[in-house]
């Protein structure tokens, strides 16, 4: 007998499985249905050990299922559209999407991102699993940006999304908005600068802060109401060093007294607390920093500057006026983009948003139906849940993805939505087939993105063909086994 060469024969193995159809499902066998969602790699470089464990073990369970005469429905995807796959490209190609038209870009996208999966599609097949090769897809596919585009509308008529410019979680280096699920906490050096304010009986009024650049944006001070060091203070008001203009003090429960000198100055926007107090008070919206990362021209002699550059130059301004009294180095967590580790900035900002915050108890209440291996994974799933602050920002400034189904009407400025028969559809190509109700036939598409995660998100809808196959979907949803890493268990399950 030959000796096996692994080399020479698994590839015959793997074309005589494929060919026979061993491993397809059939939709006509009257065996019970089990059914394998598997969440679709990202299509941003080579396959990787991670990857190699973790459908291997979806594979054990699919081929277990497969020997107690279960009729396995086992599909299998790419995720090709989003952040992920631009930076992909550019890295590969030595471009900048930011550089050339966008048609040109996304035309370089589809055909690098079809050649990337060829190759990683022979790279899961070397592997040995055993999904039906015949239900592969791409999240960038017109059958996917179809199903997409209709989730978005399907869920602007049930009144859960919406556009309006809000505070937004902003990457400067990806110059785009991103969704609460893609920080990270990184612990990093710093440092607290005690600064003069002045009040109006020219007493000194001291506040450490970590971000001197944003000095421009400061629009109110706070302390707690219980410290008496300041509550003779409630009321006046106190002046803005190197800006020279007044701000109110007030007193607040969110000021932790143990922290700095007890009292803070609250700019739109250094952090999630400057936010609350942004809209419980009504304060004025000052923007010192750009999309870019930069400085705007309401830092004044500081404008163009990056966030860097200002805050060391403001720091050394302070310290020539004699208005820096003391610095100490501490060590501070920091929310940075998981994708690029750049510290985030809030800006404010005209965005998509998926409304869902006054549905925590039911997201709970679904995770109690879920059987999970292994159980404390639900934990990681509910103190998420618990944890989200914010809607779902869905829209995206960038330019390989799946577009909203969305114009804007020239004359009122009102969204007009894509009807269903005109799906799939690039408003950035195509016109909307209906007027606006207020009778104009000119628009203005929009420019946004879809969040890969808004669609990626759709994958057990995909593959079990909803809206496009109602009696398949019915039967096959929802499906049995949701194999994902812990790092998924947010928006994708």
């Amino acid at each position: 007998m030959d000796s096996y060469d692994p080399l020479k024969d698994e590839p015959k193995i793997q074309k005589q499985w494929e060919k026979e159809g061993i491993y397809s499902y059939n939709p006509k066998s009257e065996k019970p249905v089990f059914s394998i969602d598997t969440p679709p790699p990202t299509v941003s470089g080579q396959m990787h050990l991670g990857h190699a464990l973790a459908y291997s073990q979806t594979d054990f369970i699919a081929r277990y299922q497969r020997m107690k005469g279960k009729n396995v429905f086992y599909p299998f995807g790419f995720d090709d559209n989003g952040l992920p796959t631009e930076r992909f490209i550019e890295k590969k190609l030595k471009i900048r999407a930011r550089d050339m038209p966008r048609p040109k870009f996304v035309k370089l996208c589809l055909k690098e991102t079809e050649e990337t999966e060829k190759e990683l599609k022979q790279d899961w097949s070397a592997l040995g699993i055993s999904p039906d090769w015949n239900l592969c897809y791409r999240t960038i596919d017109p059958y996917v940006t179809k199903l997409s585009q209709r989730s978005f509308l399907d869920l602007n008529k049930k009144k859960r999304v919406y556009r309006k410019k809000a505070p937004t979680i902003w990457c400067p280096t990806c110059q785009t908005a991103i969704a609460q699920v893609e920080l990270e906490d990184h612990e990093r050096p710093a440092t607290f600068n005690d600064i003069i304010f002045k009040l109006e009986t020219d007493d000194d009024l001291i506040i450490a802060t970590t971000r001197p650049e944003l000095l421009s944006s400061c629009v109110a001070i706070f302390y707690h109401p219980t410290d008496e060091r300041y509550k003779s203070l409630k009321g006046k008001k106190a002046t803005v060093p190197l800006f020279n203009y007044n701000v109110e003090i007030m007193e607040d429960e969110r000021v932790d007294p143990e922290k700095g000198t007890g009292i803070v100055m609250c700019c739109t926007f250094g952090d999630q607390t400057d936010m609350e107090w942004y809209f419980a008070y009504n304060l004025e919206l000052k923007e010192s920093i750009s999309k870019d990362g930069k400085m705007t021209k309401l830092a004044q002699k500081y404008q163009g500057l990056t966030i860097q550059e200002a805050k060391k130059a403001i720091t050394n301004d302070l310290k020539q006026a004699n208005l820096l009294t003391n610095q100490k180095p501490i060590s501070q967590t920091v929310n940075v983009h998981e994708r690029c580790q750049t510290p985030i900035e809030i800006l404010s900002s005209k965005q998509w948003f998926i409304k869902y915050l006054d549905l925590k108890q039911d997201f709970l209440d679904a995770g109690d139906k879920l059987n999970w291996y292994p159980k404390h994974m639900q934990v990681r799933y509910n103190n998420w849940i618990k944890g989200l602050q914010w809607d779902w920002l869905i829209s995206r400034q960038r330019f390989f993805g799946i577009p909203f189904p969305v114009w804007y009407c020239n004359k009122c400025q009102e969204p007009l939505f894509a009807q269903d028969n005109q799906l799939p559809v690039d408003p950035t190509t195509t016109q909307p087939k209906q007027t606006c109700p207020c009778g104009s036939k000119e628009f203005t598409p929009e420019q946004d993105i879809l969040d890969t995660w808004a669609t990626s998100s759709l994958t057990p809808q995909i593959a079990t063909k909803w809206t496009e196959d109602e009696d398949f979907f019915k039967k096959m949803f929802p499906m049995s086994l949701r194999p994902n890493g812990h790092d998924i268990i947010t928006f994708w399950l």
